[in-house]
């Protein structure tokens, strides 16, 4: 029989049954979307909030939001239900989680509770702060926008990203958060961490490539060393939580600046081609 004849076979209930599936699928990655966006709300309003346990809820609720937001992109891709609603729908949902979030907890917990007259160098402090954390909030939104419209690096397949995405950026911020704790008290340490805010800022609207793992293939069948490695790595995630995702954060941060300088260095020493 061929595909025509099975497609005139089909009846009207069944075509109208495959399509009510086919849209069911598509708004299943729309839930996990809604889910980003809602820990994105709670962590703003934590902030708002106010307090060391506030704030530290509020670094939790950025943490869930980058689970929602890889669940989103994995669900997409597994039932082939990747639209263009869809991305755009995932990409404001980003701005406020990954992007508005981690600015404001930036700047409430590292310059909010500093204390100190005009004169001194916590008011001046506390100036710059809001600009850099707007100009976080402002490379996020950029970054997002420039995604959307290139994609990941052209030649690399899904295996970099070019520039630290957002959630990596705000996930940096929420573990410097959950790892410390208490705010900042000290214009020098708060000088410091505003450093750290405007380096994520700087290397999300960057052409420093990162690792990425869309190309791995969860699917296929893998060794029984990979599964243990990933219990232990929830196990640590689950009990030792501020010690493993500050690390964690850390090394993705750095590995986007050592794949530039181990590409450098190759380039630089490689032989040049003969024609």
């Amino acid at each position: 029989m061929s595909e025509f004849e099975q497609h005139e076979l089909t009846f009207p209930g069944q075509r109208l049954a495959n399509h009510r599936r086919r849209r069911g699928i598509y708004l299943l990655p729309s839930f996990f979307t809604v889910g980003n966006l809602l820990c994105g709300y709670y962590a703003v309003l934590a902030v708002l909030t106010g307090g060391t346990g506030h704030l530290d809820n509020a670094a939790k609720a950025i943490g869930i939001a980058i689970l929602f937001d890889a669940f989103d992109g994995f669900v997409a891709r597994l039932a082939g239900a990747d639209s263009e609603f869809g991305k755009q729908f995932d990409s404001l949902a980003d701005v406020i989680s990954f992007g508005i979030a981690p600015a404001a907890l930036a700047y409430a917990w590292g310059v909010h509770f500093l204390t100190g007259d005009t004169s001194s160098p916590v008011h001046a402090v506390q100036e710059i702060a809001w600009l850099v954390c707007l100009a976080f909030a402002i490379c996020c939104a950029w970054r997002l926008a420039r995604f959307n419209v290139q994609g990941m690096s052209s030649a690399s397949g899904m295996r970099y990203f070019v520039g630290m995405p957002t959630p990596a950026a705000a996930g940096a911020i929420a573990a410097i958060v959950h790892f410390l704790k208490d705010p900042l008290e000290s214009w020098h340490f708060a000088a410091g961490f505003l450093v750290v805010v405007a380096m994520l800022a700087a290397l999300m609207t960057s052409t420093v490539r990162y690792p990425s793992l869309k190309g791995v293939n969860w699917g296929r069948r893998h060794d029984s060393l990979t599964i243990i490695l990933m219990g232990l790595f929830l196990w640590c995630v689950i009990f030792y939580s501020q010690y493993t995702l500050i690390l964690l954060a850390s090394a993705y941060c750095i590995s986007g600046p050592i794949i530039y300088v181990v590409r450098a260095i190759r380039h630089r020493v490689s032989p040049p081609s003969t024609t």
